[in-house]
């Protein structure tokens, strides 16, 4: 198990995004799919993950005099199970929310940098919904937002396929709403 400190580390976090699909990569490829990231910091907390069992180490190849390793997530590993979920504090989830949107933020400046970035073409989407849900309806949606992507995880790349990072936050809100008026 990983612990908060490890996980939510900004580069940490942002380099197990890039290997959320499961594809495993090399440093000289996260480097490529995360180029604003300094070379000694790629190798200094790809190390760490690794340490950590985080990542797992594939294969090894010798290349000019030094070793390079190729690299796979970890699913078992690479997140806060609910046991030390229900264990976080404010704090805690506070500062686990805002590494995951500061890395969101992240990639999608780095889209929005490239000189094909088209988010009406590339199908973009941003929204939020209020759904009024019970416990157990919020648990069945989820379970259907997992298989649906479950379903599709695993694909390999093709000339057809762009790779898409599909993010998901759910937050009770406070809100309060006058009830519906009798018709």
């Amino acid at each position: 198990m990983a612990t908060l400190d490890l996980l939510l580390h900004p580069v940490r976090l942002r380099i197990l995004r890039a290997l959320l699909d499961g594809r495993p990569s090399t440093t000289t490829q996260l480097r490529r799919r995360l180029p604003d990231i300094a070379p000694a910091t790629m190798y200094r907390h790809v190390a760490v993950l690794a340490e950590a069992g985080v990542l797992e180490v594939l294969a090894e190849k010798p290349v000019g005099g030094m070793v390079e390793r190729t690299y796979r997530l970890r699913w078992d590993r690479g997140a806060i199970d609910a046991a030390d979920r229900a264990a976080m504090t404010p704090d805690d989830h506070r500062r686990a929310f805002t590494a995951f949107t500061g890395s969101l933020l992240a990639d999608f400046d780095q889209y929005l940098a490239g000189e094909s970035a088209d988010p009406t073409a590339d199908g973009v989407t941003y929204q939020q919904v209020a759904l009024w849900l019970t416990n157990e309806e919020l648990a069945e949606l989820l379970a259907e937002l997992r298989t649906a992507v479950t379903a599709r995880a695993g694909r390999d790349p093709g000339p057809d396929r762009t790779r898409r990072l599909v993010s998901l936050v759910v937050i009770p809100s406070d809100e309060v709403i006058d009830p519906p008026l009798a018709t």
